[in-house]
This record gives C-alpha cells, sequence and structure tokens, in this order.
C-alpha cells in the first residue's frame, strides 16, 4: 500500500493571520495597489466563450467514440470546466464559503478547505493519498456539508459534462492547484504561489499568495501585484509544477491531508 506517513497532527501555529499583516505593509509602501482592486469587465466575454466552446465541443464529439471522448474530456473539455468551476454552477454555494475560507483561514471548523481528521486518518499511506487525489472534487464539494453545513438556497444544480469536471478536479495538472494553495511544503508558511504557465487557463488561480493578500483584486490584474511589489513575494516559497506537487503529495510520506492551522 505504498508508505505511512510520518505525520500525525496539524501544524498549529499562533501568530497573527500573515496576509492581513503583509497587506498592511504593502498597502503603506505601494498605495497604487488599491486601484486594481473592483471587477474584470472582460471576464463575462471570456466565460462565454468558454462556454460556448463547450458547446461546440459536444457538437463535433457527438459521433466520436468513448475512448476519444473520455481523452478530450480529460485533456481539454475537463480544463475549460475547470476553469469555469468558480461561475456556473457551483458559484452560489460556493462565494458563501471562499469568502470564510479568506476571513477563518486555518480554523478547522469554519475554513472548509481543510481536510477533516477521518480524511487523514484513512488517506494515510502512498495508495490511500492516490485514491485521496482521485476523489478530491468528491471531498472538495461535500466536505463543507459535513464539516460547516449552511442553508440551502433556491435553484438546481446544474449538470455540465460531468466526467470531464471530475477527472480535471481529481488526478489532473490543473488539479494540483487544491494541494499546492495552502498544504504545508516547508514549515511555517501555509500559502504557495505558482508562477507557471497553467495559469493563464486557470485565471491566474496560482498566484495565491498575491490572492489573498488582495482578494478584492480580480485574477486578471495579480501579477500586476506581483510586479508592484516584488521583494514581497520573490522569496516567499513557491511551486514551479503542479504536476510535481500532486507526485510529491501522493509518494512522499512526510505529505498528507494536514494543513498549518
Amino acid at each position: 500500500m505504498g508508505q505511512h506517513v510520518s505525520r500525525t497532527d496539524f501544524e498549529w501555529v499562533y501568530t497573527e493571520e500573515p496576509h492581513a499583516s503583509r497587506r498592511k505593509i504593502i498597502l503603506a509602501k505601494y498605495p497604487q495597489i488599491k486601484k486594481l482592486f473592483g471587477y474584470d469587465p472582460n471576464f463575462k466575454w471570456v466565460v462565454t466563450g468558454m462556454v460556448l466552446t463547450q458547446f461546440l465541443m459536444m457538437y463535433i464529439l457527438r459521433d466520436k467514440s468513448w475512448p476519444v471522448i473520455l481523452l478530450v474530456a480529460y485533456c481539454f473539455g475537463g480544463v475549460i470546466n475547470h476553469s469555469l468551476m468558480l461561475g456556473i454552477p457551483i458559484s452560489i454555494s460556493f462565494k458563501k464559503y471562499h469568502l470564510e475560507h479568506h476571513r477563518y483561514q486555518g480554523d478547522e471548523q469554519k475554513d472548509t478547505d481543510i481536510p477533516t481528521y477521518l480524511e487523514a486518518k484513512l488517506f494515510c499511506t502512498t495508495f490511500g493519498k492516490f485514491i485521496w487525489v482521485m476523489l478530491q472534487p468528491f471531498f472538495y464539494s461535500f466536505r463543507p456539508l459535513v464539516t460547516y453545513p449552511k442553508p440551502p438556497t433556491s435553484g438546481r444544480i446544474l449538470g455540465y459534462l460531468i466526467f470531464g469536471s471530475v477527472m480535471a478536479m481529481g488526478l489532473h495538472p490543473v488539479a494540483g492547484h487544491f494541494i499546492s494553495e495552502h498544504y504545508m511544503f516547508k514549515k511555517g508558511y501555509e500559502t504557495y504561489s505558482y508562477y507557471g504557465p497553467l495559469n493563464c487557463i486557470t485565471f491566474n488561480v496560482g498566484y495565491h499568495n498575491e490572492h489573498h493578500d488582495f482578494p478584492a483584486v480580480p485574477g486578471s490584474r495579480l501579477p500586476e501585484v506581483k510586479k508592484i511589489a516584488p521583494e514581497f513575494y520573490g522569496d516567499l516559497p513557491q511551486h514551479n509544477s503542479w504536476t510535481a506537487v500532486l507526485y510529491d503529495f501522493v509518494m512522499d510520506p512526510r505529505r498528507r491531508p494536514l494543513r498549518e492551522n
């Protein structure tokens, strides 16, 4: 079943949340960053283009074999669905939890990005972590309903190219950001950025330190934050590959579904 993980508990810290502190320092030195706050007016056109592309692909693939459909879903369709996951259909419920992830980062109950103790205990071998990565979309979707349930809102959950979405949120390079963002790879650091090419298809979610420092800045402008204040981000630990993150998480016995709190 592979090596058993060496860590047995979360990493507990009692200092001030780092992003709020760094935000104050950066804004004092670079107040012009406030000009980046707001929404991206081009975002709606990008999202519309992605959705229309998916409808076009459904028409193109209508008579293709299952192997071809699954391959295209993994390599193309699932990637687009992954990028759209903050839009339709999960934005309404996800928004409430994501805002609290920023407000209560590291809180074992209110930050639903943190795996549960049950997950950490069950998936603690190389094979177990491999299964956990494959099932990550289910844990990511249903964990909040168990650890911190909220009253449901009206509306129905839409199913849209479900299989591609499931694959691209599990054992897939773009899904590496789920683990790379906050799982502790270096003691004392709870957030990590990635500045590689996959940012161009994930709305710059890799600029994660910048995102947590300035959540009011849209993804398209996050590289500008790093450009304005490079001395605050250049020396922070960062990831160079989301694929490498998935491999290290599964194969390294020091890694498991535990986070810094």
